[in-house]
């Protein structure tokens, strides 16, 4: 029998440590390669759909998909269970295969439920509070909650296997492949969407006056096929990775006990804070990173008059952007600039480009636009790859669940509050101006005003200092556990 053998038989095993190729990493990227495709049909697809063809305020639309984001304080816990938990055996594999199960099947059934919402919208000629309403408006609520607990499940434990399998010096170019695999998900699903939609817009019906009868057939097709293939990719990016290569339970073995509470992983979450300072950089980051996403494809539908597919091809064009951002950004700006003055640089072009946006839509070319959306997808590239490389070194290994728990908990939670506000600015810009571009403009000003700030909050992230408190808080804790 051999070491791999007696390894993969007993987890607990204490395994040498192995350097994983880059097959290895191409194959983990297929995790975020199916994460970017659900993106493309929750904030994309269904986005457009509820705003647009369905009449549903943006205000309701973003705060409905917004619940999905909502519960990421799930996420601390999630990654603290699987530190301590681990699940048929696994410490992270078999958190993602469920967690990837449910949100599968969650995301087909809440578009079932905007379908039913849609009709009532449309039966009484346009948004109005009654008991329906509300109801299906609760239950697709319900519904994103739990779609979004799946991939706090599925998520922070996969991240946390990042952390566990490799060192910190060969990260930056983890995070260029694995994160680029997302944007690859998001560009297939862009284009995947403009083909799919074809098929409405040959019936030659203008955006907005779509019967449901022609709009739910290829929309139903994609929620039900891309879950199914979410799941396999799952499959075949974690196959046998955390047992051949993880340096958790190694890390951790000869060294704590296996049942570090949640209160005790919290306490040395807190110690450090470089903790708090992180959480606000990374909120400020994400909410200036993602209020468009609310408003993007209207913004192509009412400004520049695009088509449901010509507006869900712009996260194509996007994502091209930020795969080259990615790429250029983990193999050789951070080797040479360093993470924090990468990201910094990142920051100040997302702003700038965010005005090349709002530009854009005064010329009402679609071709500006998307030529604007990659460059800002280059530019938000920089300043993603930059930040979670900072991300990743301000996690302590040995409770490396509970920080990418506590991390994901300020991207996911900011989100939410990027799509929500996003939403709500949108509704007041219509209420002010009454140009359509100045409205939107509104969104994007404010975007380019909080990356600033979060330059600001930046340049007092410490990485130095946060692994001094964070390990003497850790010797502190695992003091107190022995002394019982």
């Amino acid at each position: 029998m051999t070491t791999e053998d007696i390894a993969e038989s007993n987890p607990d095993t204490i395994r040498p440590k192995r350097q994983i190729g880059m097959l290895t990493i191409f194959r983990l990227g297929l995790f975020n390669l199916g994460l970017g495709l659900m993106s493309v049909l929750t904030l994309a697809v269904l986005n457009r759909v509820m705003i647009s063809e369905l009449g549903i305020p943006a205000t309701i639309t973003g705060g409905i998909l917004a619940t999905s984001l909502f519960v990421s304080p799930a996420r601390v816990w999630f990654g603290q269970l699987s530190d301590n938990n681990p699940l048929w055996g696994k410490h992270r594999t078999n958190y993602v295969l469920l967690g990837t199960a449910i949100f599968g099947l969650a995301v087909f059934l809440a578009v079932q439920v905007v379908w039913q919402l849609g009709a009532v919208v449309r039966a009484s000629g346009g948004w109005v509070w009654n008991s329906q309403t509300i109801g299906w408006s609760a239950l697709l609520c319900l519904i994103m909650a739990i779609y979004g607990l799946a991939v706090s499940c599925s998520s922070t434990p996969f991240t946390a296997l990042l952390v566990d399998i490799t060192e910190e010096e060969r990260r930056s170019k983890l995070i260029a492949i694995v994160w680029s695999m997302l944007m690859v998900g998001i560009v297939i699903g862009g284009v995947s969407g403009s083909i799919v939609f074809k098929t409405i817009e040959s019936e030659g019906i203008t955006a907005g006056n779509i019967p449901l009868e022609i709009l739910q057939p290829p929309i139903n097709s994609a929620f039900g096929f891309v879950p199914f293939l979410v799941i396999a990719l799952a499959l075949i990016a974690t196959w046998k990775v955390e047992t051949r290569y993880s340096r958790f339970i190694s890390n951790t073995a000869t060294d704590r006990d296996d049942s570090i509470s949640l209160s005790r992983a919290l306490q040395i979450l807190t110690t450090s804070r470089q903790t708090g300072i992180f959480f606000a950089f990374l909120s400020i980051l994400t909410i200036g990173l993602f209020m468009q996403e609310a408003v993007l494809e209207p913004y192509g539908g009412e400004v520049f008059g695009m088509s449901i597919g010509e507006t869900t091809q712009l996260n194509a064009f996007w994502g091209i952007g930020i795969l080259l951002g990615y790429s250029v950004t983990g193999f050789f700006v951070i080797p040479a600039l360093g993470k924090k003055l990468t990201t910094k640089i990142g920051c100040i072009l997302v702003a700038i480009c965010f005005g090349i946006i709002i530009l854009a839509g005064f010329t009402q070319q679609p071709k500006m636009l998307q030529s604007a959306m990659v460059l800002f997808g280059i530019a938000a590239g920089i300043a993603t790859v930059g930040g979670i490389s900072l991300m990743l070194d301000l996690t302590a290994a040995k409770t490396a669940g509970t920080f990418i728990g506590a991390w994901g908990l300020a991207q996911a939670m900011s989100r939410g509050l990027a799509t929500l506000i996003g939403g709500i600015i949108l509704d007041l810009g219509k209420g002010i101006f009454a140009t359509p571009v100045l409205s939107y403009g509104l969104v994007f000003v404010i975007q380019a005003a909080g990356m600033i700030l979060a330059i600001t909050i930046l340049e007092r992230v410490d990485v130095k200092e946060f692994k001094e408190s964070t390990s003497k808080a850790l010797t502190t804790v695992m003091e107190g556990d022995l002394d019982g």
